[in-house]
């Protein structure tokens, strides 16, 4: 027998043995059984034949669960195993993208599957299922787009609506479109569609009678007890009390009990963050090291998962957070909760017409989940920034968004769904009629709907519903090809869709300013980003180019995906992309033509004035045109603190306002000159 060795040099085989992997089957086999034994431990373990039961019972079920019991995991694979899908899909919908992609990411896990294949997840731009997925996970935003294309939704035989107590505008109307189609199926004789609502806590009378008297299932979840405390007295100052009363827990608990803090957005949490550094610095040998990790969307994903790394052996991890912690994430380790009491949430006032970002009370639903943070793992305590009195008064529950929110993106979707009166639509809270009149005069100044004998969507309406977008974004889209600007225009959008890809920290602020001056443009931050957007392609997204100019890479990433896919929109409606080269008048005259209703114009006080209701208003500091004053502006949002301030601005002539609606300016300047 001849041996490899006796082969000669020309004719060996030669492996690269750095780059070969192998499988390790006992290894995998080890992991699979790993997690088969931590399902069987989850407190839903032992009501699994109980809840198919029910499942195969009624046509809707509502199920009451603690964060922790395992019910957005495990419910969807029990069915699966079960057979009750019937070969379909499983639809599992989440208020938002990150849990939708996380918790597919865990179940695919534990079905020892990639991510795609049996189990997968759908979000706004991000699309990973396969012909073989059965157990889908998404954001009901993109259920209520595929129920354009399907009314009856015939791909699912379970559709299972979780975290229902968050109650966003897409999840209220979804409510309404997954009840008419469980109960046109059942007209017409087809196979039931299984409606499972989920939550840790919601007013489950009101779901119950809303869907046909649903029985209601109650887990017992893995909540340890947590100790309440509150304020003896209101506090004006609801972030310097959160920082007392954390180095108060700081100074007499061990280490390695970590404290998670809820405040409302990125600058109050980067002032934070920068407070307890400099405090903490000052307590050297007095108390444990702190580690702080600030949390918010628009936080950079390397630094978001500092969060979930273990902390430090004798250390204190602080972490500081928006309500993302409140249901989204699970964060071990958190002994204390430190709770502001307040949440940014959006606020539309259809009479003024403004819809604005502002601070206000949470719930009494949101003070129970954030409380709960405290006992994922073992007793610990909430300290609640506000009175035992101030508690009582708060609401039972949030207000729906469809109750405070601009509804012209959401009319817009119902109509195309051929929802035609949308005043009788059955919502389970019906938002103001004022709203939905406001809704459809918006949408009717943008040319996609017009009343003949019914509302009805234009030609223009039908694409401009096509669209993932706010119907001003889409709106701009359609009209790019008169202004031979769409390659800009989608660029733009593309990076307004998604959350900042400006990265501030508050420690290199002067620094961070520095390197993006270079990007500034003064006709305005949407110039400014597509200024950023081109620098970023000639590097060809270069990770050292992005931390250097504190580019956010991860949103950058997102919105070149999200422009990827409004491409395809684009291509498929036949659209002309054209670039406009240098010319960036013809992208701002472009931008008025869906943005005309978010105008302001200078005023001698130095301040603005929005055109369309006179509301007093000024340019947020993080603008390009902080320093400069054009006379006149577009902004793509208000955000009320201290002052209401104009974010992502664009500055227009006056003329291309009154091209873009005539009917409008006629009326404004009528008005204008009998005051």
């Amino acid at each position: 027998m001849r041996m490899m060795d006796e082969q000669p040099p020309s004719k060996r085989r030669k492996f690269n043995f750095t780059n070969v992997q192998f499988k390790d089957r006992d290894k995998d086999r080890d992991k699979v059984n790993k997690l088969r034994e931590e399902r069987k431990k989850l407190p839903i373990f032992p009501a699994r034949s109980r809840l198919v039961q029910e499942v195969r019972k009624h046509d809707s079920v509502i199920v009451i669960g603690e964060t922790g019991s395992g019910k957005t995991t495990q419910i969807p694979q029990y069915l699966l195993e079960c057979g009750v899908h019937h070969g379909k899909l499983i639809a599992v919908t989440q208020p938002r993208r990150v849990a939708a992609i996380t918790v597919s990411q865990r179940v695919a896990q534990e079905k020892n599957s990639e991510v795609g294949t049996l189990v997968g997840y759908c979000v706004r731009f991000d699309d990973m299922t396969t012909d073989s997925t059965k157990i889908k996970y998404m954001t009901d935003g993109m259920l209520l787009r595929e129920a354009i294309l399907d009314p009856l939704m015939n791909r699912y035989s379970v559709v299972i609506l979780d975290e229902a107590h968050e109650r966003t505008i897409h999840t209220d109307v979804l409510f309404g479109v997954v009840k008419a189609a469980q109960r046109n199926r059942k007209k017409k004789g087809l196979k039931p569609l299984k409606i499972i609502v989920m939550s840790a806590t919601m007013d489950v009378d009101h779901f119950s009678t809303y869907f046909n008297q649903a029985p209601v299932l109650y887990l017992e979840g893995r909540q340890f007890p947590v100790q309440v405390l509150y304020c003896c007295e209101p506090q004006s100052d609801y972030l310097f009390t959160s920082l007392v009363t954390l180095f108060q827990i700081h100074r007499e608990q061990p280490a390695g009990q970590d404290i998670l803090i809820f405040l409302t957005g990125q600058e109050e949490i980067e002032s934070a963050a920068k407070s307890i550094h400099d405090i903490s610095r000052d307590m050297v040998g007095e108390a444990p090291p702190l580690v702080v990790c600030p949390l918010y969307a628009a936080l950079p994903a390397p630094q978001q998962l500092k969060v979930f790394q273990p902390t430090p052996k004798g250390s204190r991890k602080v972490i500081v957070s928006t309500n993302i912690a409140e249901t989204s994430v699970t964060i071990h380790g958190v002994k204390f909760v430190i709770d502001c009491g307040m949440v940014k949430a959006k606020v539309f006032n259809p009479h003024s017409g403004l819809d604005l970002l502002r601070v206000v009370r949470v719930s009494k639903a949101q003070a129970l989940q954030r409380t709960g943070r405290a006992g994922r793992e073992a007793a610990g305590s909430c300290y609640r920034i506000f009175t035992e009195k101030q508690f009582e008064s708060l609401k039972d529950n949030t207000v729906p968004e469809i109750q405070r929110c601009n509804l012209s993106s959401v009319v817009l979707q119902m109509l195309a769904l051929g929802i035609s009166d949308i005043i009788k639509f059955d919502f389970m809270d019906k938002p103001s009629i004022e709203s939905i009149v406001c809704a459809l005069d918006n949408l009717i100044l943008l040319g996609a709907i017009e009343k003949k004998d019914k509302i009805q969507l234009t030609p223009v309406g039908r694409k401009m519903s096509a669209f993932p977008l706010e119907p001003r974004l889409s709106k701009v889209i359609l009209m790019a090809k008169e202004y031979h600007c769409l390659e800009e225009i989608l660029s733009i959008v593309s990076l307004l869709s998604v959350d900042s890809i400006l990265f501030t920290p508050h420690s290199k602020r002067e620094e961070a300013l520095a390197a993006r001056k270079k990007f500034i443009s003064s006709e305005g931050d949407s110039i400014t980003l597509l200024n950023i957007y081109k620098a970023y392609k000639g590097v060809g997204g270069n990770k050292d180019w992005c931390r250097e100019n504190f580019i956010n890479m991860r949103n950058m990433k997102t919105a070149l995906e999200v422009r990827r896919q409004l491409r395809d929109i684009v291509q498929r409606q036949q659209l002309p992309i054209q670039s406009c080269g240098q010319d960036t008048t013809a992208i701002r005259r472009c931008l008025s033509t869906g943005f005309f209703m978010n105008a302001a114009e200078l005023q001698r006080t130095g301040d603005y004035i929005t055109l369309s209701v006179r509301k007093t208003v000024s340019i947020h500091p993080s603008s390009a045109l902080f320093q400069c004053k054009p006379a006149y502006v577009l902004y793509n949002e208000l955000v009320q603190t201290s002052k209401c301030y104009m974010r992502d601005l664009t500055v227009v002539d006056p003329d291309w306002l009154s091209e873009a609606a005539p009917v409008l300016f006629k009326k404004k300047a009528a008005a204008a000159s009998v005051t």
